[in-house]
């Protein structure tokens, strides 16, 4: 499992466990209403909003706070809200590229807030494309077996039409193609004695680039200080942490 893959679990980790989850709610929310937003207020018409819904379950977010995003972002009841999805650019130290996404509705803000983190944590903002060209819209799923063997669970999730698994322990993690992962997920929920821990469209680097310990950490620091920034939904690297740099990190 490449160093990307690493930080990315130990994040979703992290996150699950943040003491910080009026703030991880909020997140999860704007990310069902934009997804409400842009189709179908009907999870079953509209695989994003389901996508949304099932990971905001997922971090244990009342149904109320789901019932509430789908509302605002279909419209109902007056309570509709305007955000904005923009994407930001950027190298970390060591030369490592960035991506953040972000949801606002206040684009000045945002970009503010953005710069100045990338700033402080060593890093440069870079022009449109130029980190982007390296990453591909990918279907990424995290299943824990609970029953039987990882690499047989594994197997059957290839011929589900999977693009690449690995496994880790009793983890097994996802990708599948971008116009397939919605076929490939519904593969995977029939599968007996898994449960699906995650199940996103990201962005995955087709390359990485490999950093020291030192940038490791500078770049681990930063990215977390970007997630942190209200207004980031998501953020991506091409960073190659080593490992014993990420078991470091996994214990701060």
């Amino acid at each position: 499992m490449s160093g990307h893959s690493k930080w990315s679990k130990i994040k979703h980790k992290k996150g699950a466990t943040d003491a910080r989850r009026g703030q991880l709610f909020t997140k999860l929310s704007r990310e069902i209403v934009v997804a409400a937003r842009e189709g179908d207020s009907d999870p079953d018409m509209n695989f994003r909003l389901r996508l949304a819904i099932d990971n905001a379950k997922s971090m244990n977010m009342p149904k109320d706070n789901i019932d509430r995003a789908v509302a605002r972002g279909s419209g109902i009841g007056g309570d509709a809200v305007v955000l904005e999805e923009i994407s930001y650019e950027a190298y970390g130290p060591g030369g490592a590229g960035i991506i953040v996404q972000a949801l606002t509705d206040n684009k000045n803000r945002t970009a503010a807030e953005v710069r100045a983190q990338i700033t402080r944590g060593g890093g440069n903002l870079a022009g449109a494309g130029a980190v982007s060209w390296n990453f591909e819209s990918k279907g990424l799923i995290t299943v824990e077996v609970n029953e039987g063997n990882p690499d047989d669970t594994a197997l059957e999730i290839v011929d589900a039409g999977a693009e690449d698994v690995d496994v880790d322990g009793s983890t097994v993690e996802v990708t599948a193609p971008y116009e397939e992962f919605a076929q490939v997920k519904a593969a995977v929920e029939k599968l007996p004695g898994i449960t699906i821990e995650r199940a996103e469209l990201a962005l995955v680097p087709t390359s990485l680039v490999s950093l020291d310990d030192k940038a490791s950490m500078q770049t681990l620091r930063l990215l977390d200080a970007l997630e942190e920034v209200d207004d980031v939904s998501r953020v991506y690297s091409n960073a190659d942490f080593p490992d014993e740099v990420l078991a470091r990190y996994a214990d701060e």
